[in-house]
């Protein structure tokens, strides 16, 4: 997208695609859960990476870590091509490059104490000379936790505690680079906000990086600079947190931040819902050209016959819709009327 000394991680035309079923009649078909993804993240800002659920958030997320292995694309860290790296030499790479996973419940291994799971990767990297157990302690008051609960085991904790417990060991090798993913949906709306506020406190005490994998556009607000819009496995959209918000150009995009609630009730009552028809296109078979026409009230039949690029529209606002960066009549003005503004 842009070139920029300041990008930690960039990604390059990604793929991941998967063969799936075939038997003795019939043949193999390919998923395409990433379908060329190229995405800049740049150091110590939080990338926020919404939409439905199935377009491919977290195969993505998975795919920078190689907890998925690419099948196409590179993906760059620090200008090296993590997808071109062994198994060993990425093992080592590991130390900088973290997940936080999106169920609390089913990340912890159950059979050892939280002292031992946060424990585990200092150990493994070697990256403690004094007391590993004296920097399990600090880092579980770090993300809010008692040192006394160091010999508990994770069925002992709530929710909450349990996602503190899996940041404090993502934290363990000093990373640069975290994948939250959906690191608050499993979590009571009370507890949301404190796990939220746990990430912006670290990420400045620690200058990391972020990419924010959420469904949730609120959570995505609050702490993105800026937001990624991804569906059925492509980027459609990518601008600053508050542009996006205040401004959406992509047509589903549009649909995603009208179902937002707005903090005004008179902005609320006065605004179009956006619904959108039908469902979200199967990746085995998704739809030619632009992956949302068949959803788009907007589409035209070009849009079936051009798979659109993601440019710049205005500064630092990129969008992939032919009605946009095309000859044909713009679709922007139709956002703010339907849309309202969202103060953020």
């Amino acid at each position: 997208m842009e070139e920029s000394g300041n990008n930690l991680i960039s990604l390059h035309d990604l793929q991941v695609h998967y063969r799936s079923g075939g038997g003795l009649f019939s043949a193999s078909k390919t998923v395409k859960a990433v379908d060329g993804v190229s995405l800049d993240i740049r150091r110590g800002e939080t990338l926020g990476l919404v939409g439905e659920s199935g377009c491919g958030k977290s195969t993505l997320g998975k795919a920078i870590l190689r907890l998925t292995e690419p099948t196409g694309g590179k993906v760059l860290y620090n200008g090296k091509n993590l997808a071109l790296l062994s198994r060993s030499l990425m093992r080592e790479q590991r130390k900088h490059l973290q997940m936080v996973f999106q169920d609390p419940y089913a990340s912890l291994d159950p059979r050892m104490t939280v002292g031992n799971i946060i424990g585990e990767p200092i150990r493994t990297f070697g990256l403690v000379n004094g007391s590993v157990e004296q920097r399990v302690q600090e880092l579980m008051e770090t993300v809010g936790l008692s040192r006394r609960f160091v010999k508990r085991y994770p069925h002992e904790f709530s929710g909450g505690q349990r996602q503190r417990i899996g940041i404090a060991r993502a934290l363990a090798v000093d990373p640069e680079f975290i994948v939250a993913d959906e690191p608050i949906s499993a979590l009571d709306v009370s507890i949301q906000a404190q796990i939220m506020n746990l990430l912006e406190r670290l990420q400045a005490e620690k200058n990391l990086t972020y990419l924010f994998i959420s469904h949730d556009l609120r959570a995505v607000r609050h702490l993105s600079d800026r937001v990624a819009v991804m569906y059925l496995g492509r980027i459609v959209e990518v601008a600053d947190g508050r542009e996006v918000y205040r401004d959406p150009l992509m047509p589903y995009t549009q649909a995603l931040i009208s179902a937002v609630p707005l903090p005004d009730p008179e902005l609320e009552s006065k605004r179009e819902r956006i619904i959108l028809t039908g469902d979200v296109p199967s990746p085995i078979d998704p739809p030619r050209g632009c992956h949302f026409h068949t959803r788009c009230r907007y589409a035209i039949a070009e849009c079936a016959e051009v798979s659109p690029k993601l440019v710049e529209i205005k500064p630092r606002h990129y969008a992939a819709c032919v009605r946009i960066s095309g000859d044909h009549p713009n679709i922007e003005q139709n956002a703010a009327e339907n849309l309202g503004v969202v103060s953020v």
